[in-house]
């Protein structure tokens, strides 16, 4: 029987002529006196490892901090997280055991898999944030968001993305504030009948395309088999998005205020751009459009890479490539020890929106597991991952502490740890041989 303080999820708000969807409420859960906030998780990976050096005067520019457990201290890099130092964990030391004998530019891929790449198209497995979306995606209009300032895919090992699917395909990445904003809170062109005809057909002819793909399939060689699976998986996607779409189709989106954001900032504002897109993640997370959400800041694709260019456009000198790689040269631990502090502010902004936003009897960052790192320490050593985790105090983490483990601990663990306070039932993940217990409260 329903409550008179009971909402229905799929509630929203009626006007003349205007509908407004609304955000998760407490009234909204099955029992308001005990309600079950949304559990989500958020990974933000930048590339090429960290300032690494404890010579003399650049020791300050060390990205790890000084001492150890409740007793540390930021050193210059990480200064802007010092007002959260409660709400996260510096951790240290750990690495996936399949990424430590690959190149140094070959880890990105699988900072979320801890995936063996292997075969000739080195094949990856499903993204810890896909794992959790086939499970509890299902509760928003959006199962997930894939985000990074490069856009698109990239190619193996510099990827261009962070997620992966079941069978190991990327997923593409948005590039582009204004069209990760009108996916989630744009209104739709046409009357609902116009949308709903639309869909249709659209369904109509990928069914055609997937049904034809079977006899087209039988005829190549298994190479052209491998990259035709590739576009199967893309067009699988499509289908995926346009079947969520007609599901939702009379739930309205949720109405944001738009101000301050840079919707058209690209590559040539890079400090425009990184902010839109975090602000665009919180306002995801805010709105319960969806609980999953990956950014990529950069790929390892060098100098050729869109978001390369960004510490130049910044007055940092030399592109992320350089500045990594002239990281343990004179001056060099400083240039890079101050992009990694610009990176931490960024970062820190992200964080202090979701920290400052109530929900319940906590706010936003209570309910939300953050990650943020890299796969490499620097340039070319794929071990010893900077990493911090953030948030989730409300579901079963704490914090104020660095801590450091050796090889024996794999990166999996981090994963395998996440996936359990999400409630999402795993008995691993990839090569996972226990959870961080030093983290679980």
């Amino acid at each position: 029987m329903n409550k008179p303080w009971y909402l229905d999820r799929r509630t929203f708000l009626r006007g003349t002529g205007v509908t407004l969807s609304l955000p998760f409420l407490e009234c909204m859960s099955v029992n308001a006196s005990v309600a079950q906030r949304p559990k989500r998780f958020c990974a933000v990976y930048f590339p090429y490892g960290v300032s690494m050096s404890s010579k003399d005067e650049n020791a300050k520019w060390r990205w790890f901090p000084e001492g150890e457990g409740a007793n540390y201290q930021f050193n210059e890099s990480l200064k802007p997280l010092d007002p959260l130092r409660d709400n996260l964990t510096v951790l240290g030391g750990l690495s996936h055991p399949n990424g430590r004998t690959i190149g140094g530019h070959d880890t990105a891929d699988i900072w979320l898999t801890g995936a063996m790449l292997k075969g000739a198209q080195m094949t990856n497995t499903i993204s810890l944030d896909q794992i959790a979306a086939e499970h509890i995606g299902n509760e928003t209009r959006f199962r997930s968001i894939t985000l990074s300032n490069t856009g698109g895919v990239g190619e193996v090992t510099r990827s261009s993305t962070l997620s992966y699917t079941r069978s190991g395909q990327p997923i593409p990445a948005i590039n582009q504030p204004r069209l990760v904003y009108n996916r989630l809170f744009g209104v739709e062109k046409g009357s609902k009948e116009e949308q709903r005809s639309q869909l249709t057909n659209s369904r109509s002819m990928l069914d055609l395309v997937l049904d034809h793909s079977k006899s087209v399939r039988g005829k190549l060689g298994r190479r052209d088999q491998e990259k035709f699976d590739e576009y199967l998986a893309s067009v699988r996607q499509i289908e995926e998005r346009v079947e969520r779409s007609e599901q939702w189709l009379d739930i309205p989106k949720p109405s944001v205020n738009a101000i301050g954001l840079h919707l058209d900032a690209d590559d040539s504002t890079p400090e425009e751009l990184m902010k839109t897109m975090y602000d665009l993640m919180f306002l995801a997370f805010q709105t319960d459009s969806t609980r999953f959400a990956t950014y990529q800041l950069d790929n390892m694709n060098g100098a050729t890479s869109i978001a390369g260019k960004f510490p130049q456009l910044l007055g940092f000198g030399k592109s992320s490539h350089s500045l990594a790689h002239g990281g343990n040269k004179p001056a060099g631990a400083e240039a890079l020890g101050k992009w990694d502090q610009f990176r931490a502010k960024q970062f820190s902004y992200f964080l202090k929106r979701l920290r400052d936003t109530q929900e319940g009897e906590g706010n936003l960052l209570d309910h939300t597991i953050v990650m943020y790192g890299s796969s490499n320490s620097n340039t070319h050593n794929n071990k010893n991952y900077p990493t911090i985790l953030a948030g989730g105090d409300k579901m079963g983490f704490k914090h104020g502490q660095y801590l450091r483990y050796n090889e024996d601990t794999p990166f999996a663990n981090v994963h395998r740890t996440i996936l359990n306070r999400l409630e999402v039932p795993v008995d691993a993940f990839a090569d996972s041989n226990g959870e961080l217990q030093e983290i679980v409260a």
